[in-house]
Order: C-alpha cells, then sequence, then structure tokens
C-alpha cells in the first residue's frame, strides 16, 4: 500500500439494502425478491426492430458491456420475480447458486439470520462485512462505520452489529475483540436548497452557517451507528446525485479517508445515489459539487451484490482499491488536475 493509505483514519459510509444486507425493508422484499431486483440493474440489452428485449451480454457487470446497452431495469424498472418469468429466466441458475451462498448454516438466529422460504433461512448481514471489521482490527487500523440508509431497518441491523462484537455471531467469534462502541439509535439527514441537517437524539447540525460541520462531524465519528437519508429530496430531484446522500471529501485533510460503499452508485450522475462534494480550497467551508466520476473507485464504491455474496474478501478488496487510488487522486489535487475516471 503506498503513500500514507495504510495510516489514514477510515470513516466507511455503508448502504444496507443490497449492499450488506440482501433483502429490502421497505420494499418488504426477501434475499430471493431482492436479488433478483439486484440483477435486473446489472444485467444489459437492447430492444431489437420488434421491440422485444435482446441480451447484449449473457454476464452481469456494474456498467454496459458495450456501446449502447441499457441495464434491464432502466427500460424495465427493478423486478423481484426477475429470474422466474420473462427474458431474465436465462440467469436463473446464477440467482440459484448465489441464493444458495447466502443461506444461513443451521438453525436459524434471531438476531443474525432473516426469514426467506418457509423452510430457508439467510444471512442477515452479509459475511464479508464481518469479514471486513474482523481483518480491519487485526490490521490495527483506526476506522468507523456508518450506516447510511432510505431505509428503516437501521434498528435490527445496528443490533445484529453490535451482538456480533459481544462474540455472538457463531462464524465470527473473534469480533468480540474489536472494541468498538455501536450506538444502536439510528439519527437522520434531512436535505433541502438550503442546507443539510443532521439529527441523532440531541445532537442536531446544518451546514447552512458552515459547510464543514457534517464533514468534521463524521470525520470524527467513533465506532459504528446508522443514519436514514433523505429519500424523498433524492425522488424530488428525479434520482439524481443533486438529490442523492451527501458526502463531504476535504484532500486537504490527508489524515482522514471517506469511502462510500452503495449497489446505486454509478457512473451517470443523473442516475446515481451518492451526492459527493469536495472542499477544493484549503480551509474552505464551500464544498464544490463533484461529478461521481471524479471519486469512483476512490470515495465511492458501486457494490456489486454477487460478489460480496460470494467473496468474503470483497468488501476489503473494495477499502484497499480506493485506498491505493486516493494516493494518486491526492497528488492530482496538489497538481490540480482531479481525475476524471480511475483505471484500476
Amino acid at each position: 500500500m503506498s503513500g500514507g493509505a495504510g495510516r489514514r483514519r477510515l470513516v466507511l459510509h455503508v448502504d444496507l439494502n443490497n449492499t450488506v444486507v440482501a433483502a429490502d425493508a421497505v420494499s418488504g422484499q426477501g434475499p430471493r425478491a431482492a436479488l433478483n431486483s439486484f440483477l435486473s440493474t446489472v444485467t444489459w440489452g437492447r430492444a431489437g426492430a420488434a421491440g422485444e428485449w435482446q441480451w447484449a451480454s449473457d454476464r452481469p457487470s456494474l456498467g454496459p458491456p458495450c456501446p449502447g446497452a441499457l441495464s434491464y431495469y432502466s427500460r424495465h424498472g427493478r423486478d423481484p420475480a426477475f429470474t422466474e418469468a420473462g427474458p431474465g429466466r436465462c440467469f436463473g441458475g446464477l440467482h440459484a447458486r448465489h441464493l444458495q451462498l447466502l443461506e444461513w448454516p443451521g438453525r436459524p438466529h434471531d438476531v443474525f439470520s432473516v426469514q426467506g422460504e418457509p423452510s430457508k433461512s439467510y444471512h442477515l448481514i452479509l459475511p464479508a462485512f464481518f469479514r471486513l471489521l474482523d481483518t480491519l482490527h487485526r490490521e490495527g487500523r483506526t476506522f468507523a462505520v456508518i450506516f447510511r440508509t432510505f431505509g428503516t431497518d437501521l434498528p435490527r441491523a445496528l443490533r445484529a452489529v453490535s451482538c456480533a462484537l459481544a462474540g455472538q455471531h457463531p462464524q465470527f467469534p473473534t469480533l468480540r475483540d474489536v472494541a468498538l462502541p455501536v450506538d444502536l439509535n439510528p439519527g437522520q439527514i434531512r436535505c433541502s436548497k438550503r442546507e443539510v441537517v443532521l439529527t441523532r437524539g440531541a445532537e442536531r447540525l446544518a451546514t447552512r452557517e458552515d459547510g464543514r460541520k457534517l464533514y468534521d462531524y463524521f470525520s470524527s465519528f467513533e465506532g459504528i451507528g446508522g443514519f436514514q437519508d433523505h429519500f424523498d429530496w433524492w425522488a424530488r430531484n428525479q434520482f439524481s446525485s443533486r438529490g442523492g446522500k451527501p458526502l463531504w471529501i476535504d484532500p486537504h485533510d490527508p489524515s482522514i479517508h471517506h469511502i462510500f460503499i452503495d449497489d446505486n452508485i454509478r457512473l451517470d450522475d443523473e442516475d446515481t445515489i451518492v451526492h459527493p462534494q469536495v472542499f477544493s480550497e484549503r480551509g474552505s467551508s464551500s464544498p464544490r459539487r463533484a461529478p461521481t466520476s471524479e471519486l469512483y473507485d476512490v470515495c465511492l464504491v458501486q457494490n456489486d451484490l454477487l460478489e460480496a455474496i460470494a467473496d468474503e474478501n470483497y468488501f476489503l478488496r473494495c477499502v484497499r482499491r480506493c485506498e491505493e487510488n486516493y494516493d494518486r487522486y491526492l497528488a492530482c489535487m496538489e497538481k490540480d488536475t482531479p481525475s476524471q475516471r480511475w483505471d484500476v
């Protein structure tokens, strides 16, 4: 790992649904439907001359496999039964394999598993997330985790992480050694044209007077907590980055690295879920809005749910890739030439 990457404090902003949780409490989707829904966003094709859907590739990917390819969801919406009928049936085997990998071993657990079909239970939180916590701890890293979701499942997710860090997870007993406090009381982030307001318990911070307040708050965040972001604001902004979950980056603060992991991060700023803002001037309190391409795989990770299910080291690999790229990003910022896209 080059430069100061291994010494920086990590602040990991992590989505829940289809990122570390293969379910969606808001839509009522269990793992089977959530995995189908995700697959409909990462499979690509185009409409034929007669309007029929034609696949451009038989492999899922986060981006289009060729020019002109469209994701199935961009034309037909997210489909919780994607592989069960219609064009998506050809991905049924892929869905079945990953659903099997999600199965909870042994008897259902009140905290760590979620009910699927009558005879099936699945991991509530992906093992790859717990592996990330365990590895960062063993490497002696200083880090915090902030769950950022539009949904309502923060209390359950925070409880599961708290119990895991108490040594109760049967697959990750060594997490008892991770001395991170878990705040079980989620906060809220609400956005408007004038400001962003964060509340949690008695805490209340706003950006109207000082645009750095929330950057400083998240940079000094201790342990593990969570915030419900502002879905209605995202919807009012046509699901573009302008209305997305706010994230502040200060390249002049080399001791901190903020990373946001979310399955809805996309390179198209008109169809993405995080609103990145960069303090270009040292000490400035007025950040500029940054395109997703500038921070993709630097501070923004488009989650691949299939990889996160199949590879316990997936989130760790994502973090390490971002750390390597962040060194290069900071070097470019010093020269006032921020990269528009990192090729890794």
